[in-house]
């Protein structure tokens, strides 16, 4: 029986090979050349994942030396279709409109009990081993993961997504091409809300909008640095930068538009516009305070919208990103005497975010259903 198996095999005639076997299976199922013949038919009937399985639990069980050539064999077979399926798919997605333009990839965070079977999904996708894996996938927060052709990239973020691990890869021109401008305060008009502000040029104008044209809003910590002179175990004297303080900024999202309204405490002209404080005139509400003040103000005027707020986390990995960062002009004026990769790390942020529920839509029939956080 298992030679009229294996001659039907080599017909690649799988239908009467699946008949000659059912028989088997239920006599001598656990009979290793039972179990591989099993593998050769789901093989060549296209069910190369579920042989390749079956392969890899049978050859640590196998001692008879023919057969574990086979078994390696029916692996490299399919490690080979493989490997060719992929390189096709990616030379497609590059050779798509912007397929070549450099773009980010972004893995998003996911429950621990998750990780450990998404892993093994993510070592396969990304040719890594199984260890480092688990150690990428981020528990929370988004991580920046690597830099390369969107292409490339779309055809990782539409296949970790099909195996439920959310991620998305975005253009950095599109984030460059985003209009920033910086709120200096929140004034009214009668048809609507108006803010005075700059453009990225540093000119000054007047932009009014409607509350319901923002989608989101993204708020982080950008730290000021100095530095510092002190003594080291030596007693010899040292000179290092460490952190002064923190800047709260906030972003709205206006994409009807294509831009961002900037705010920060550091730019916000608090005694002009609006009034925020509690007592009319009151001068004596430090900065902290009137920015407290200006976020509950926003919150009344956006209580769906969605709220981005862990830039911290972010920025610890995509600090590393320096050569990326570099090309990205951060849209953000303070004063220092070095320039810090900070200020384009929230630049990229919030671009990030801006364009991700976009790039969602665009590959909507790869992705599973994702909620937005």
């Amino acid at each position: 029986m298992l030679d009229e198996i294996a001659e039907a095999i080599q017909q690649e005639d799988y239908r009467r090979a699946a008949q000659l076997l059912k028989p088997l299976l239920k006599t001598d199922r656990q009979n290793p050349w039972v179990r591989f013949y099993v593998g050769r038919v789901q093989e060549g009937m296209g069910q190369r994942n579920e042989a390749e399985r079956l392969y890899l639990q049978l050859l640590p069980q196998t001692t008879n030396p023919k057969l574990i050539r086979y078994i390696r064999q029916g692996i490299a077979r399919i490690e080979t279709i493989a490997a060719r399926s992929r390189q096709d798919a990616i030379a497609a997605a590059l050779a798509t409109p912007g397929g070549d333009d450099l773009g980010v990839f972004i893995l998003e965070p996911m429950p621990a009990e998750q990780k450990k079977a998404a892993a093994k999904t993510f070592s396969t996708v990304m040719k890594l081993d199984l260890y480092s894996a688990r150690l990428q996938l981020p528990s929370r927060g988004w991580r920046f993961y690597r830099t390369g052709p969107l292409g490339e990239l779309n055809y990782y973020a539409t296949t970790l997504n099909a195996a439920q691990i959310p991620c998305f890869a975005i253009a950095l021109s599109a984030i460059n091409d985003l209009n920033v401008f910086t709120v200096k305060y929140f004034g009214t008009g009668d048809n609507g809300p108006t803010v005075r502000c700059l453009n990225s040029a540093g000119q000054p104008g007047t932009l009014t909008f409607q509350w319901s044209e923002v989608t989101q809003r993204v708020i982080g910590r950008i730290p000021l640095f100095e530095s510092v002179v002190s003594f080291d175990a030596k007693n010899q004297l040292i000179r290092k930068t460490q952190t002064q303080d923190y800047l709260w900024f906030c972003d709205l999202h206006l994409p009807q538009r294509n831009c961002i309204l900037r705010l920060s405490e550091h730019h916000y002209q608090f005694l002009n516009g609006i009034t925020l404080t509690p007592t009319p005139g009151n001068a004596g509400e430090t900065v902290s305070q009137n920015w407290e003040l200006l976020m509950d103000f926003l919150t009344h005027q956006l209580p769906s919208g969605v709220l981005w707020s862990d830039f911290a986390t972010f920025a610890d990995s995509a600090i590393d990103f320096r050569e990326t960062l570099n090309r990205l002009p951060s849209r953000i004026d303070l004063e220092r005497r070095r320039p810090s990769l900070w200020d384009q790390a929230f630049q990229l942020y919030s671009g990030l975010a801006y364009w991700r529920d976009g790039w969602r839509r665009e590959h909507a029939n790869a992705l599973p259903a994702v909620r937005s956080s």
